[in-house]
Parts: structure tokens; sequence; C-alpha cells
């Protein structure tokens, strides 16, 4: 199992956004994950299609997947946008979406990954009629809606539940994404329960160090069985 990084744009210096995920795709990003938060469904509003259609180039040259993460009530309505600016990825909120599967169909429809993901609280059990028909489970290991939060610790016991889940279902091949608290000191832990893609905001964007050393720093600190 090849663990991929996901480096988040939340935690980016915006005034030289293109610059530093172009040095994160130097670096060794298998993904650039972009949280689109509107102000209802978390208390955050972040950026748009426009943004994602300015990174699309950067990502599509150096094929990385542009991966894309709607916190937004009412998802469906913007998922068309998304698409034509040129998302590789849309993740969904299992709370947001009352019609699930049919939200799904449309984003597999254009051709392109589809994820879900819930909430630290939101029971797993809430995806398990939905995981046959994505590419992307995603795992939120903070309450979303702001870069820097600390892991929560119970997130390892849903990793591994939600592994297990995958494994026993035959559906080993859906990538199993954590959000929220990864750094080189959670890194190690939530691969071990069963993780494939690790995203990081802060731990890679910030001012301690540049965006090449913090990236193998963070890639450093998986276990050596997982590279």
């Amino acid at each position: 199992m090849t663990i991929k990084i996901a480096p988040s744009i939340l935690s980016a210096d915006f005034k030289r956004l293109g610059d530093q995920v172009q040095e994160a795709i130097t670096a060794g990003a298998d993904f650039i994950h972009v949280d689109v938060m509107d102000g209802h469904f978390v208390p955050n509003i972040t950026v748009g299609p426009m943004v994602v259609e300015t990174l699309k180039p950067l990502t599509s040259a150096n094929h990385v997947t542009l991966d894309v993460h709607l916190m937004i009530e009412k998802p469906e309505r913007m998922i068309p946008d998304f698409i034509r600016a040129g998302a590789d990825n849309l993740t969904v909120h299992v709370e947001t979406c009352p019609h699930l599967h049919r939200t799904i169909q449309v984003i597999k429809d254009a051709d392109i990954m589809a994820g879900v993901t819930l909430n630290p609280a939101t029971p797993l059990a809430m995806l398990e009629e939905i995981l046959p028909d994505i590419d992307l489970v995603l795992v939120m290991s903070v309450n979303p809606g702001f870069g820097g939060q600390s892991y929560i610790p119970a997130s390892t016991t849903r990793i591994a539940h939600l592994r297990s889940i995958l494994d026993e279902r035959g559906l080993s091949h859906i990538e199993l994404q954590v959000d929220g608290g990864i750094h080189t000191g959670t890194v190690a832990e939530v691969v071990r329960a069963g993780a494939t893609v690790l995203v990081a905001g802060s731990a890679i964007f910030n001012s301690n160090g540049s965006v090449a050393a913090n990236f193998a720093a963070l890639k450093s600190a998986i276990p050596d069985s997982y590279i």
C-alpha cells in the first residue's frame, strides 16, 4: 500500500498560491487538496470554482490529482461548476446530501472521481450503502471549518474500522483519505490504522520551513513499509 500526500491549500499563502502549489508538486505531492467552505455548513468561507480553474493547469501538467472537498450545503447546485473548473475528484458530505446516490452519480457521469466524507460524530454506518459507488472515502479527524486543529484521537479507531469494512467487502481499491491534524507526530498512527491519502495543510504550508522541507519531514514520518 503506497501512501499519498495531499497538501491542502487552506494553509497556503494566497498571495503566492500558484508558487506554493508548484512547490508542493515539485516536492512530490500526489494530490492538491482544495477545501471549499460556504459559511453555512461550516463556520468559514474559503474558495470557489475560479480558484480550482486557476490551479488546474499546474496540476494537469504535473499529473497531480486536483482534489476538491465540498464543505457546503446543497452541493448539487455547485457540482457542475466545479466539474467545469477542472476538479479531478469531488468529495461531498453525507450530512449535506439527502439524495447521496444521485449526487454521486452526477459526479461519476462527468468521468471524474467521487468521494464521500462525514464529520467526526457522524456514524460510519452512514457510508456503508454508498461505498461500492465511490472512489474515495474521507475520514474527518477534526471538526471541519478551520485549518491547524488538533487531531481527534478517536479518529484512529474510526479509520481502522473503516479499513476493515473496505477490506472485508472487497473494496480495498477505494482511497481512504484522512484530513485534520496530520503532522509528523500523527502520520504513523494514521497510516498504520489504514489510511492511504494524508491531507496536510499547516504541516506543509507554514513559516517554520520551506514547503519542500516540510513535505520531506512529513514523508519521512511514514513507516518505511508503507512508502
